[in-house]
């Protein structure tokens, strides 16, 4: 029987350049050279918001991999126009994605809801990860000195700003007395302009103001069938080059396997529909209570005055068929002729 040994390191069994007390301080040093994992983001407060999030997500499941943020200001952010002149929600990832091409940086945060639907993704990249969808809802936000509580509190003429197509239908469809007007910026500097009295109220995202730690000025949560939200609202999604195995293994602890059925269904409907910047398409997937998922679709004029709507079922596996038959539904029903009514 052989005869056995320890093994024992010693100091000078390591590199000279290195030297620490102990193996052990060793390996530690050689995970704390590894290379940051370079998180790519909008530079918005929003943005950065989102960023830390994801970073404080990947602490927990890689504690030893470092992370840096990378902000990038996109045309998007920019432009204070409307975002049609400078060819749609793009202009918010077109930065990004070369970013991410060029090995700038190692993964991008996006909000799902930003990434348009009639533009197909870059070749080489990967949707890694789908992060828990937060609460789809959007808010009703007024001036601090404000007495109103509520959409139904606001008088006829009332100003009510708001970027989002699909809330101005909306607003136009149940509230036809209020006098809804673009609203585009940051979240922070949209807060200024409401209680500079520039508008008497806003209608924004409650994720957004939940990210933010701005939760506390939402006066009204709309409900869903009131103000059916976008296509992707409230997910992030997580995107890296297809080649980075590794990267891709690492950000795949962070997929919520539910979240990336409802995304998979409300995409695939968007991608029936191709429906541009301009158009009013609302979109929300849901479990129900016998693990079905379930896909409301609906398509606007702008002003809400006409609108077409389906709703279907249909099991997890079969998200994508799902979305892709809401889609031909809507399109049956009229959808075309309302998208392409729309000047883009």
């Amino acid at each position: 029987m052989p005869e056995s040994r320890e093994i024992v390191t010693t100091r000078h069994d390591l590199p000279e350049r290195v030297r620490p007390a102990t193996a052990a301080e060793y390996f530690g040093r050689m995970l704390d050279d590894r290379p940051p994992l370079r998180i790519g983001t909008r530079s918005s407060p929003l943005a950065m918001a989102q960023a830390r999030q994801v970073q404080a997500f990947l602490a927990d499941v890689a504690p030893d991999q470092p992370t840096d943020i990378v902000p990038i200001t996109t045309a998007g952010d920019k432009w204070r126009g409307d975002l049609s002149q400078l060819g749609g929600k793009g202009a918010f990832m077109k930065e990004l994605d070369r970013a991410l091409a060029l090995g700038e940086v190692d993964l991008c945060v996006h909000c799902m809801k930003d990434v348009p639907g009639d533009v197909p993704r870059p070749d080489g990249f990967t949707w890694s990860a789908y992060l828990p969808r937060e609460d789809p809802r959007d808010c009703l936000l007024v001036p601090a000195v404000s007495k109103a509580r509520s959409l139904a509190d606001l008088p006829p003429g009332a100003r009510v700003g708001t970027s989002a197509v699909r809330r101005r239908a909306q607003l136009g469809q149940h509230y036809p007395h209020l006098k809804v007007e673009y609203f585009r910026g940051n979240i922070n500097s949209r807060i200024s302009r409401l209680d500079e009295g520039e508008y008497d109220a806003a209608v924004l995202a409650y994720a957004g103001l939940q990210r933010a730690e701005l939760a506390h000025r939402a006066v009204e949560l709309v409900p869903l069938d009131m103000m059916c939200p976008a296509v992707g609202a409230s997910i992030l999604g997580l995107e890296c080059r297809s080649a980075d195995h590794g990267v891709d293994e690492l950000l795949k602890e962070l997929d919520d396997a539910e979240t990336r059925v409802h995304i998979t269904a409300e995409r695939s409907m968007l991608g029936v529909l191709r429906g541009h910047c301009n158009s009013p398409i609302a979109g929300h997937a849901t479990t129900t209570p016998d693990g079905q998922i379930a896909l409301f679709g609906k398509v606007f004029t702008r002003d809400g005055s006409d609108w077409v709507y389906a709703k279907e079922w249909d099991k997890p596996e079969r998200a994508a068929e799902l979305g892709a038959f809401v889609g031909a539904t809507l399109l049956r029903k009229g959808g075309r002729d309302l998208i392409d009514g729309i000047p883009h």
